[in-house]
C-alpha cells in the first residue's frame, strides 16, 4: 500500500532475512544492498542520487541509519513515479534518522517494528497468532478448545520455559542451539551494541557503559530509577538518560508506561523496564544456565519480562502499536499489565505459579476508578490449560501466548 516500508528493531532479529523472503514471491527481481558495505555507504552518504541510480527501485537497502540524507532523495524519486513496495528500507538504530522519516517521508511510509521470533512463530502457529487480550478466542471461557487444539503443550515443565527464557529469541541462535549461546552473545554486545550503540553516543568510558548494560539487565521487570543506575554506574543522571534512551529506540529495551485516567499525566511517573529479549539480559547478568535461572533472584522478574514482550510481540508482528500500561498507586495497588482496547481495559497478572488462587487477581477491580470499562482479566502463568479463577478472570498458561 505504501511506496516506502522500513522495518525497525535489534540487530539479528531477522529484518533482511524477512524482507528477501518477501521479494521471492515478486513477479519483478528485487535488487539489495546494505550500508554496512563501506563503498555503498560512502556513496549514499555522499551522492545519494547516484547511489539510487546504481540501486534503483525496486530495492532493499539494509542499515538505511547509516545514510540518513538518502531519504530526502528517496521521497523525490516516490513522488516522481508513486508507486507502492518501490523502497524496502531496515533499521537498527532509528534513532539517527528517525526525525529524517518523519520529516521526509511522511504519508509515504509504513513503519513496523520487529523482535526476535515470538513463542508463536517458533511452535509454528503464528500465521493464527492475533494481538493478545484476555478475551481472544483462544481463552475466552466460551470457546476455550482442549488444550493440545490451542498450541499448548501439556508436556512442557517449568524447564522447558526458562530454557526458552534463557537461551532467548534471535533467530540464528534457535537454529545453533544452546551450545552457541554464550560466544553469541558475547560477539553481540562486542560487535553490535558496542560499534552501533557506542559510536553513536561517543562513549569514552566503556567500562561504565557495559557495566550500564549490566545493570539495566539486572532492573529488567522493575520501576525505572534513573538515580539509582547512576548511582551504581558512577555516571550522572544526564548521561544515564541519554543511555536509556538510545538502548530504547534500538530495541534493546522497552520502558511501559503507567497508566493515568488523564493522558497528560501518564508520561510523569516512573516506567517499567523490560529487557526486550530475555536471552541477552540473562547474559548480561551472568546466569551460567537456565536451571540457575529459575532458581534465582531474577526467576520471577524475567519471566514476567518474557511474558510482557510476548504479548508486545504478538500486536508488532502483526503490524499493530502495543496499548500496554501498568498501574501502581499511592495505595500500593498494582496491576502487572493493563490492555486497552477503546474504553475497556483489560487487566492482567503475571505469577510464576502453577496453582493460581482468586488472590492473584484481588486488585483488578481497581480499573472501575480509572473511568474505563473492566474487561475481562487474565492470570497468566504455569498452569497446564486455561483456569476459571472467577467469572471474569482465566488464568492462562505462559505456553498459550
Amino acid at each position: 500500500m505504501f511506496p516506502v516500508v522500513m522495518v525497525t528493531g535489534p540487530r539479528q532479529v531477522g529484518k533482511s532475512m524477512l524482507l528477501n523472503d518477501c521479494a521471492k514471491e515478486e513477479s519483478t527481481p528485487r535488487r539489495h544492498v546494505t550500508l554496512d558495505d563501506y563503498n555503498a555507504r560512502d556513496l549514499a552518504v555522499n551522492d545519494p542520487a547516484l547511489f539510487l541510480q546504481q540501486y534503483p527501485a525496486p530495492v532493499i537497502i539494509d542499515e538505511i541509519q547509516y545514510a540518513p540524507g538518502l531519504l530526502s532523495a528517496i521521497k523525490i524519486d516516490v513522488d516522481r513515479h508513486k508507486q507502492p513496495g518501490m523502497y524496502w528500507l531496515t533499521a537498527s538504530q532509528n534513532f539517527t534518522m528517525m526525525k529524517g522519516v518523519t520529516e521526509s517521508l511522511a504519508g509515504r511510509v509504513a513503519l513496523l517494528d520487529m523482535l526476535g521470533l515470538s513463542q508463536a512463530e517458533l511452535k509454528g502457529r503464528a500465521q493464527i497468532n492475533q494481538p493478545f487480550v484476555p478475551h481472544a478466542p483462544a481463552v475466552n471461557l466460551t470457546s476455550i478448545e482442549p488444550a493440545s487444539s490451542i498450541g499448548i503443550d501439556r508436556s512442557s515443565t517449568l524447564k522447558a520455559v526458562y530454557d526458552q527464557i534463557w537461551l532467548g529469541a534471535f533467530p540464528r541462535l534457535n537454529q545453533l542451539g544452546p551450545r552457541a549461546r554464550d560466544t553469541f552473545y558475547r560477539s553481540y554486545v562486542q560487535t553490535y551494541i558496542e560499534r552501533d550503540v557506542q559510536d553513536v553516543l561517543h562513549v569514552t568510558d566503556h567500562m561504565s557503559f557495559n557495566r550500564f548494560l549490566s545493570m539495566v539487565a539486572a532492573n529488567t521487570g522493575q520501576l525505572l530509577n534513573q538515580a539509582g543506575l547512576a548511582r551504581d554506574v558512577g555516571v550522572d543522571n544526564k548521561t544515564i538518560k541519554s543511555w536509556l534512551s538510545i538502548l530504547e529506540t534500538s530495541g534493546l529495551i522497552y520502558l511501559l508506561q503507567p497508566f493515568f485516567s488523564n493522558l497528560n499525566k501518564r508520561i510523569v511517573k516512573a516506567p517499567k523496564l523490560y529487557f526486550l529479549d530475555t536471552g541477552l539480559a540473562a547474559y548480561l547478568t551472568r546466569w551460567p544456565d537456565s536451571s540457575s535461572l529459575q532458581a534465582g533472584m531474577m526467576s520471577g522478574a524475567i519471566l514476567e519480562t518474557w511474558v510482557v514482550t510476548e504479548i508486545i510481540k504478538s500486536y508488532w508482528h502483526n503490524g499493530k502499536e502495543a496499548p500496554l500500561f501498568y498501574y501502581r498507586d499511592s495505595n500500593m495497588r498494582e496491576v502487572d499489565l493493563l490492555i486497552e482496547s477503546g474504553d475497556t481495559l483489560f487487566p492482567v497478572e503475571i505469577k510464576r505459579t502453577a496453582t493460581p488462587t482468586r488472590q492473584a487477581c484481588r486488585q483488578f477491580p481497581v480499573i472501575e476508578t480509572l473511568g474505563k470499562r473492566p474487561g475481562h482479566g487474565a492470570v497468566i502463568c504455569l498452569v497446564d490449560a486455561p483456569l476459571r479463577l472467577s467469572e471474569t478472570v482465566t488464568a492462562i498458561p505462559v505456553k498459550a501466548l
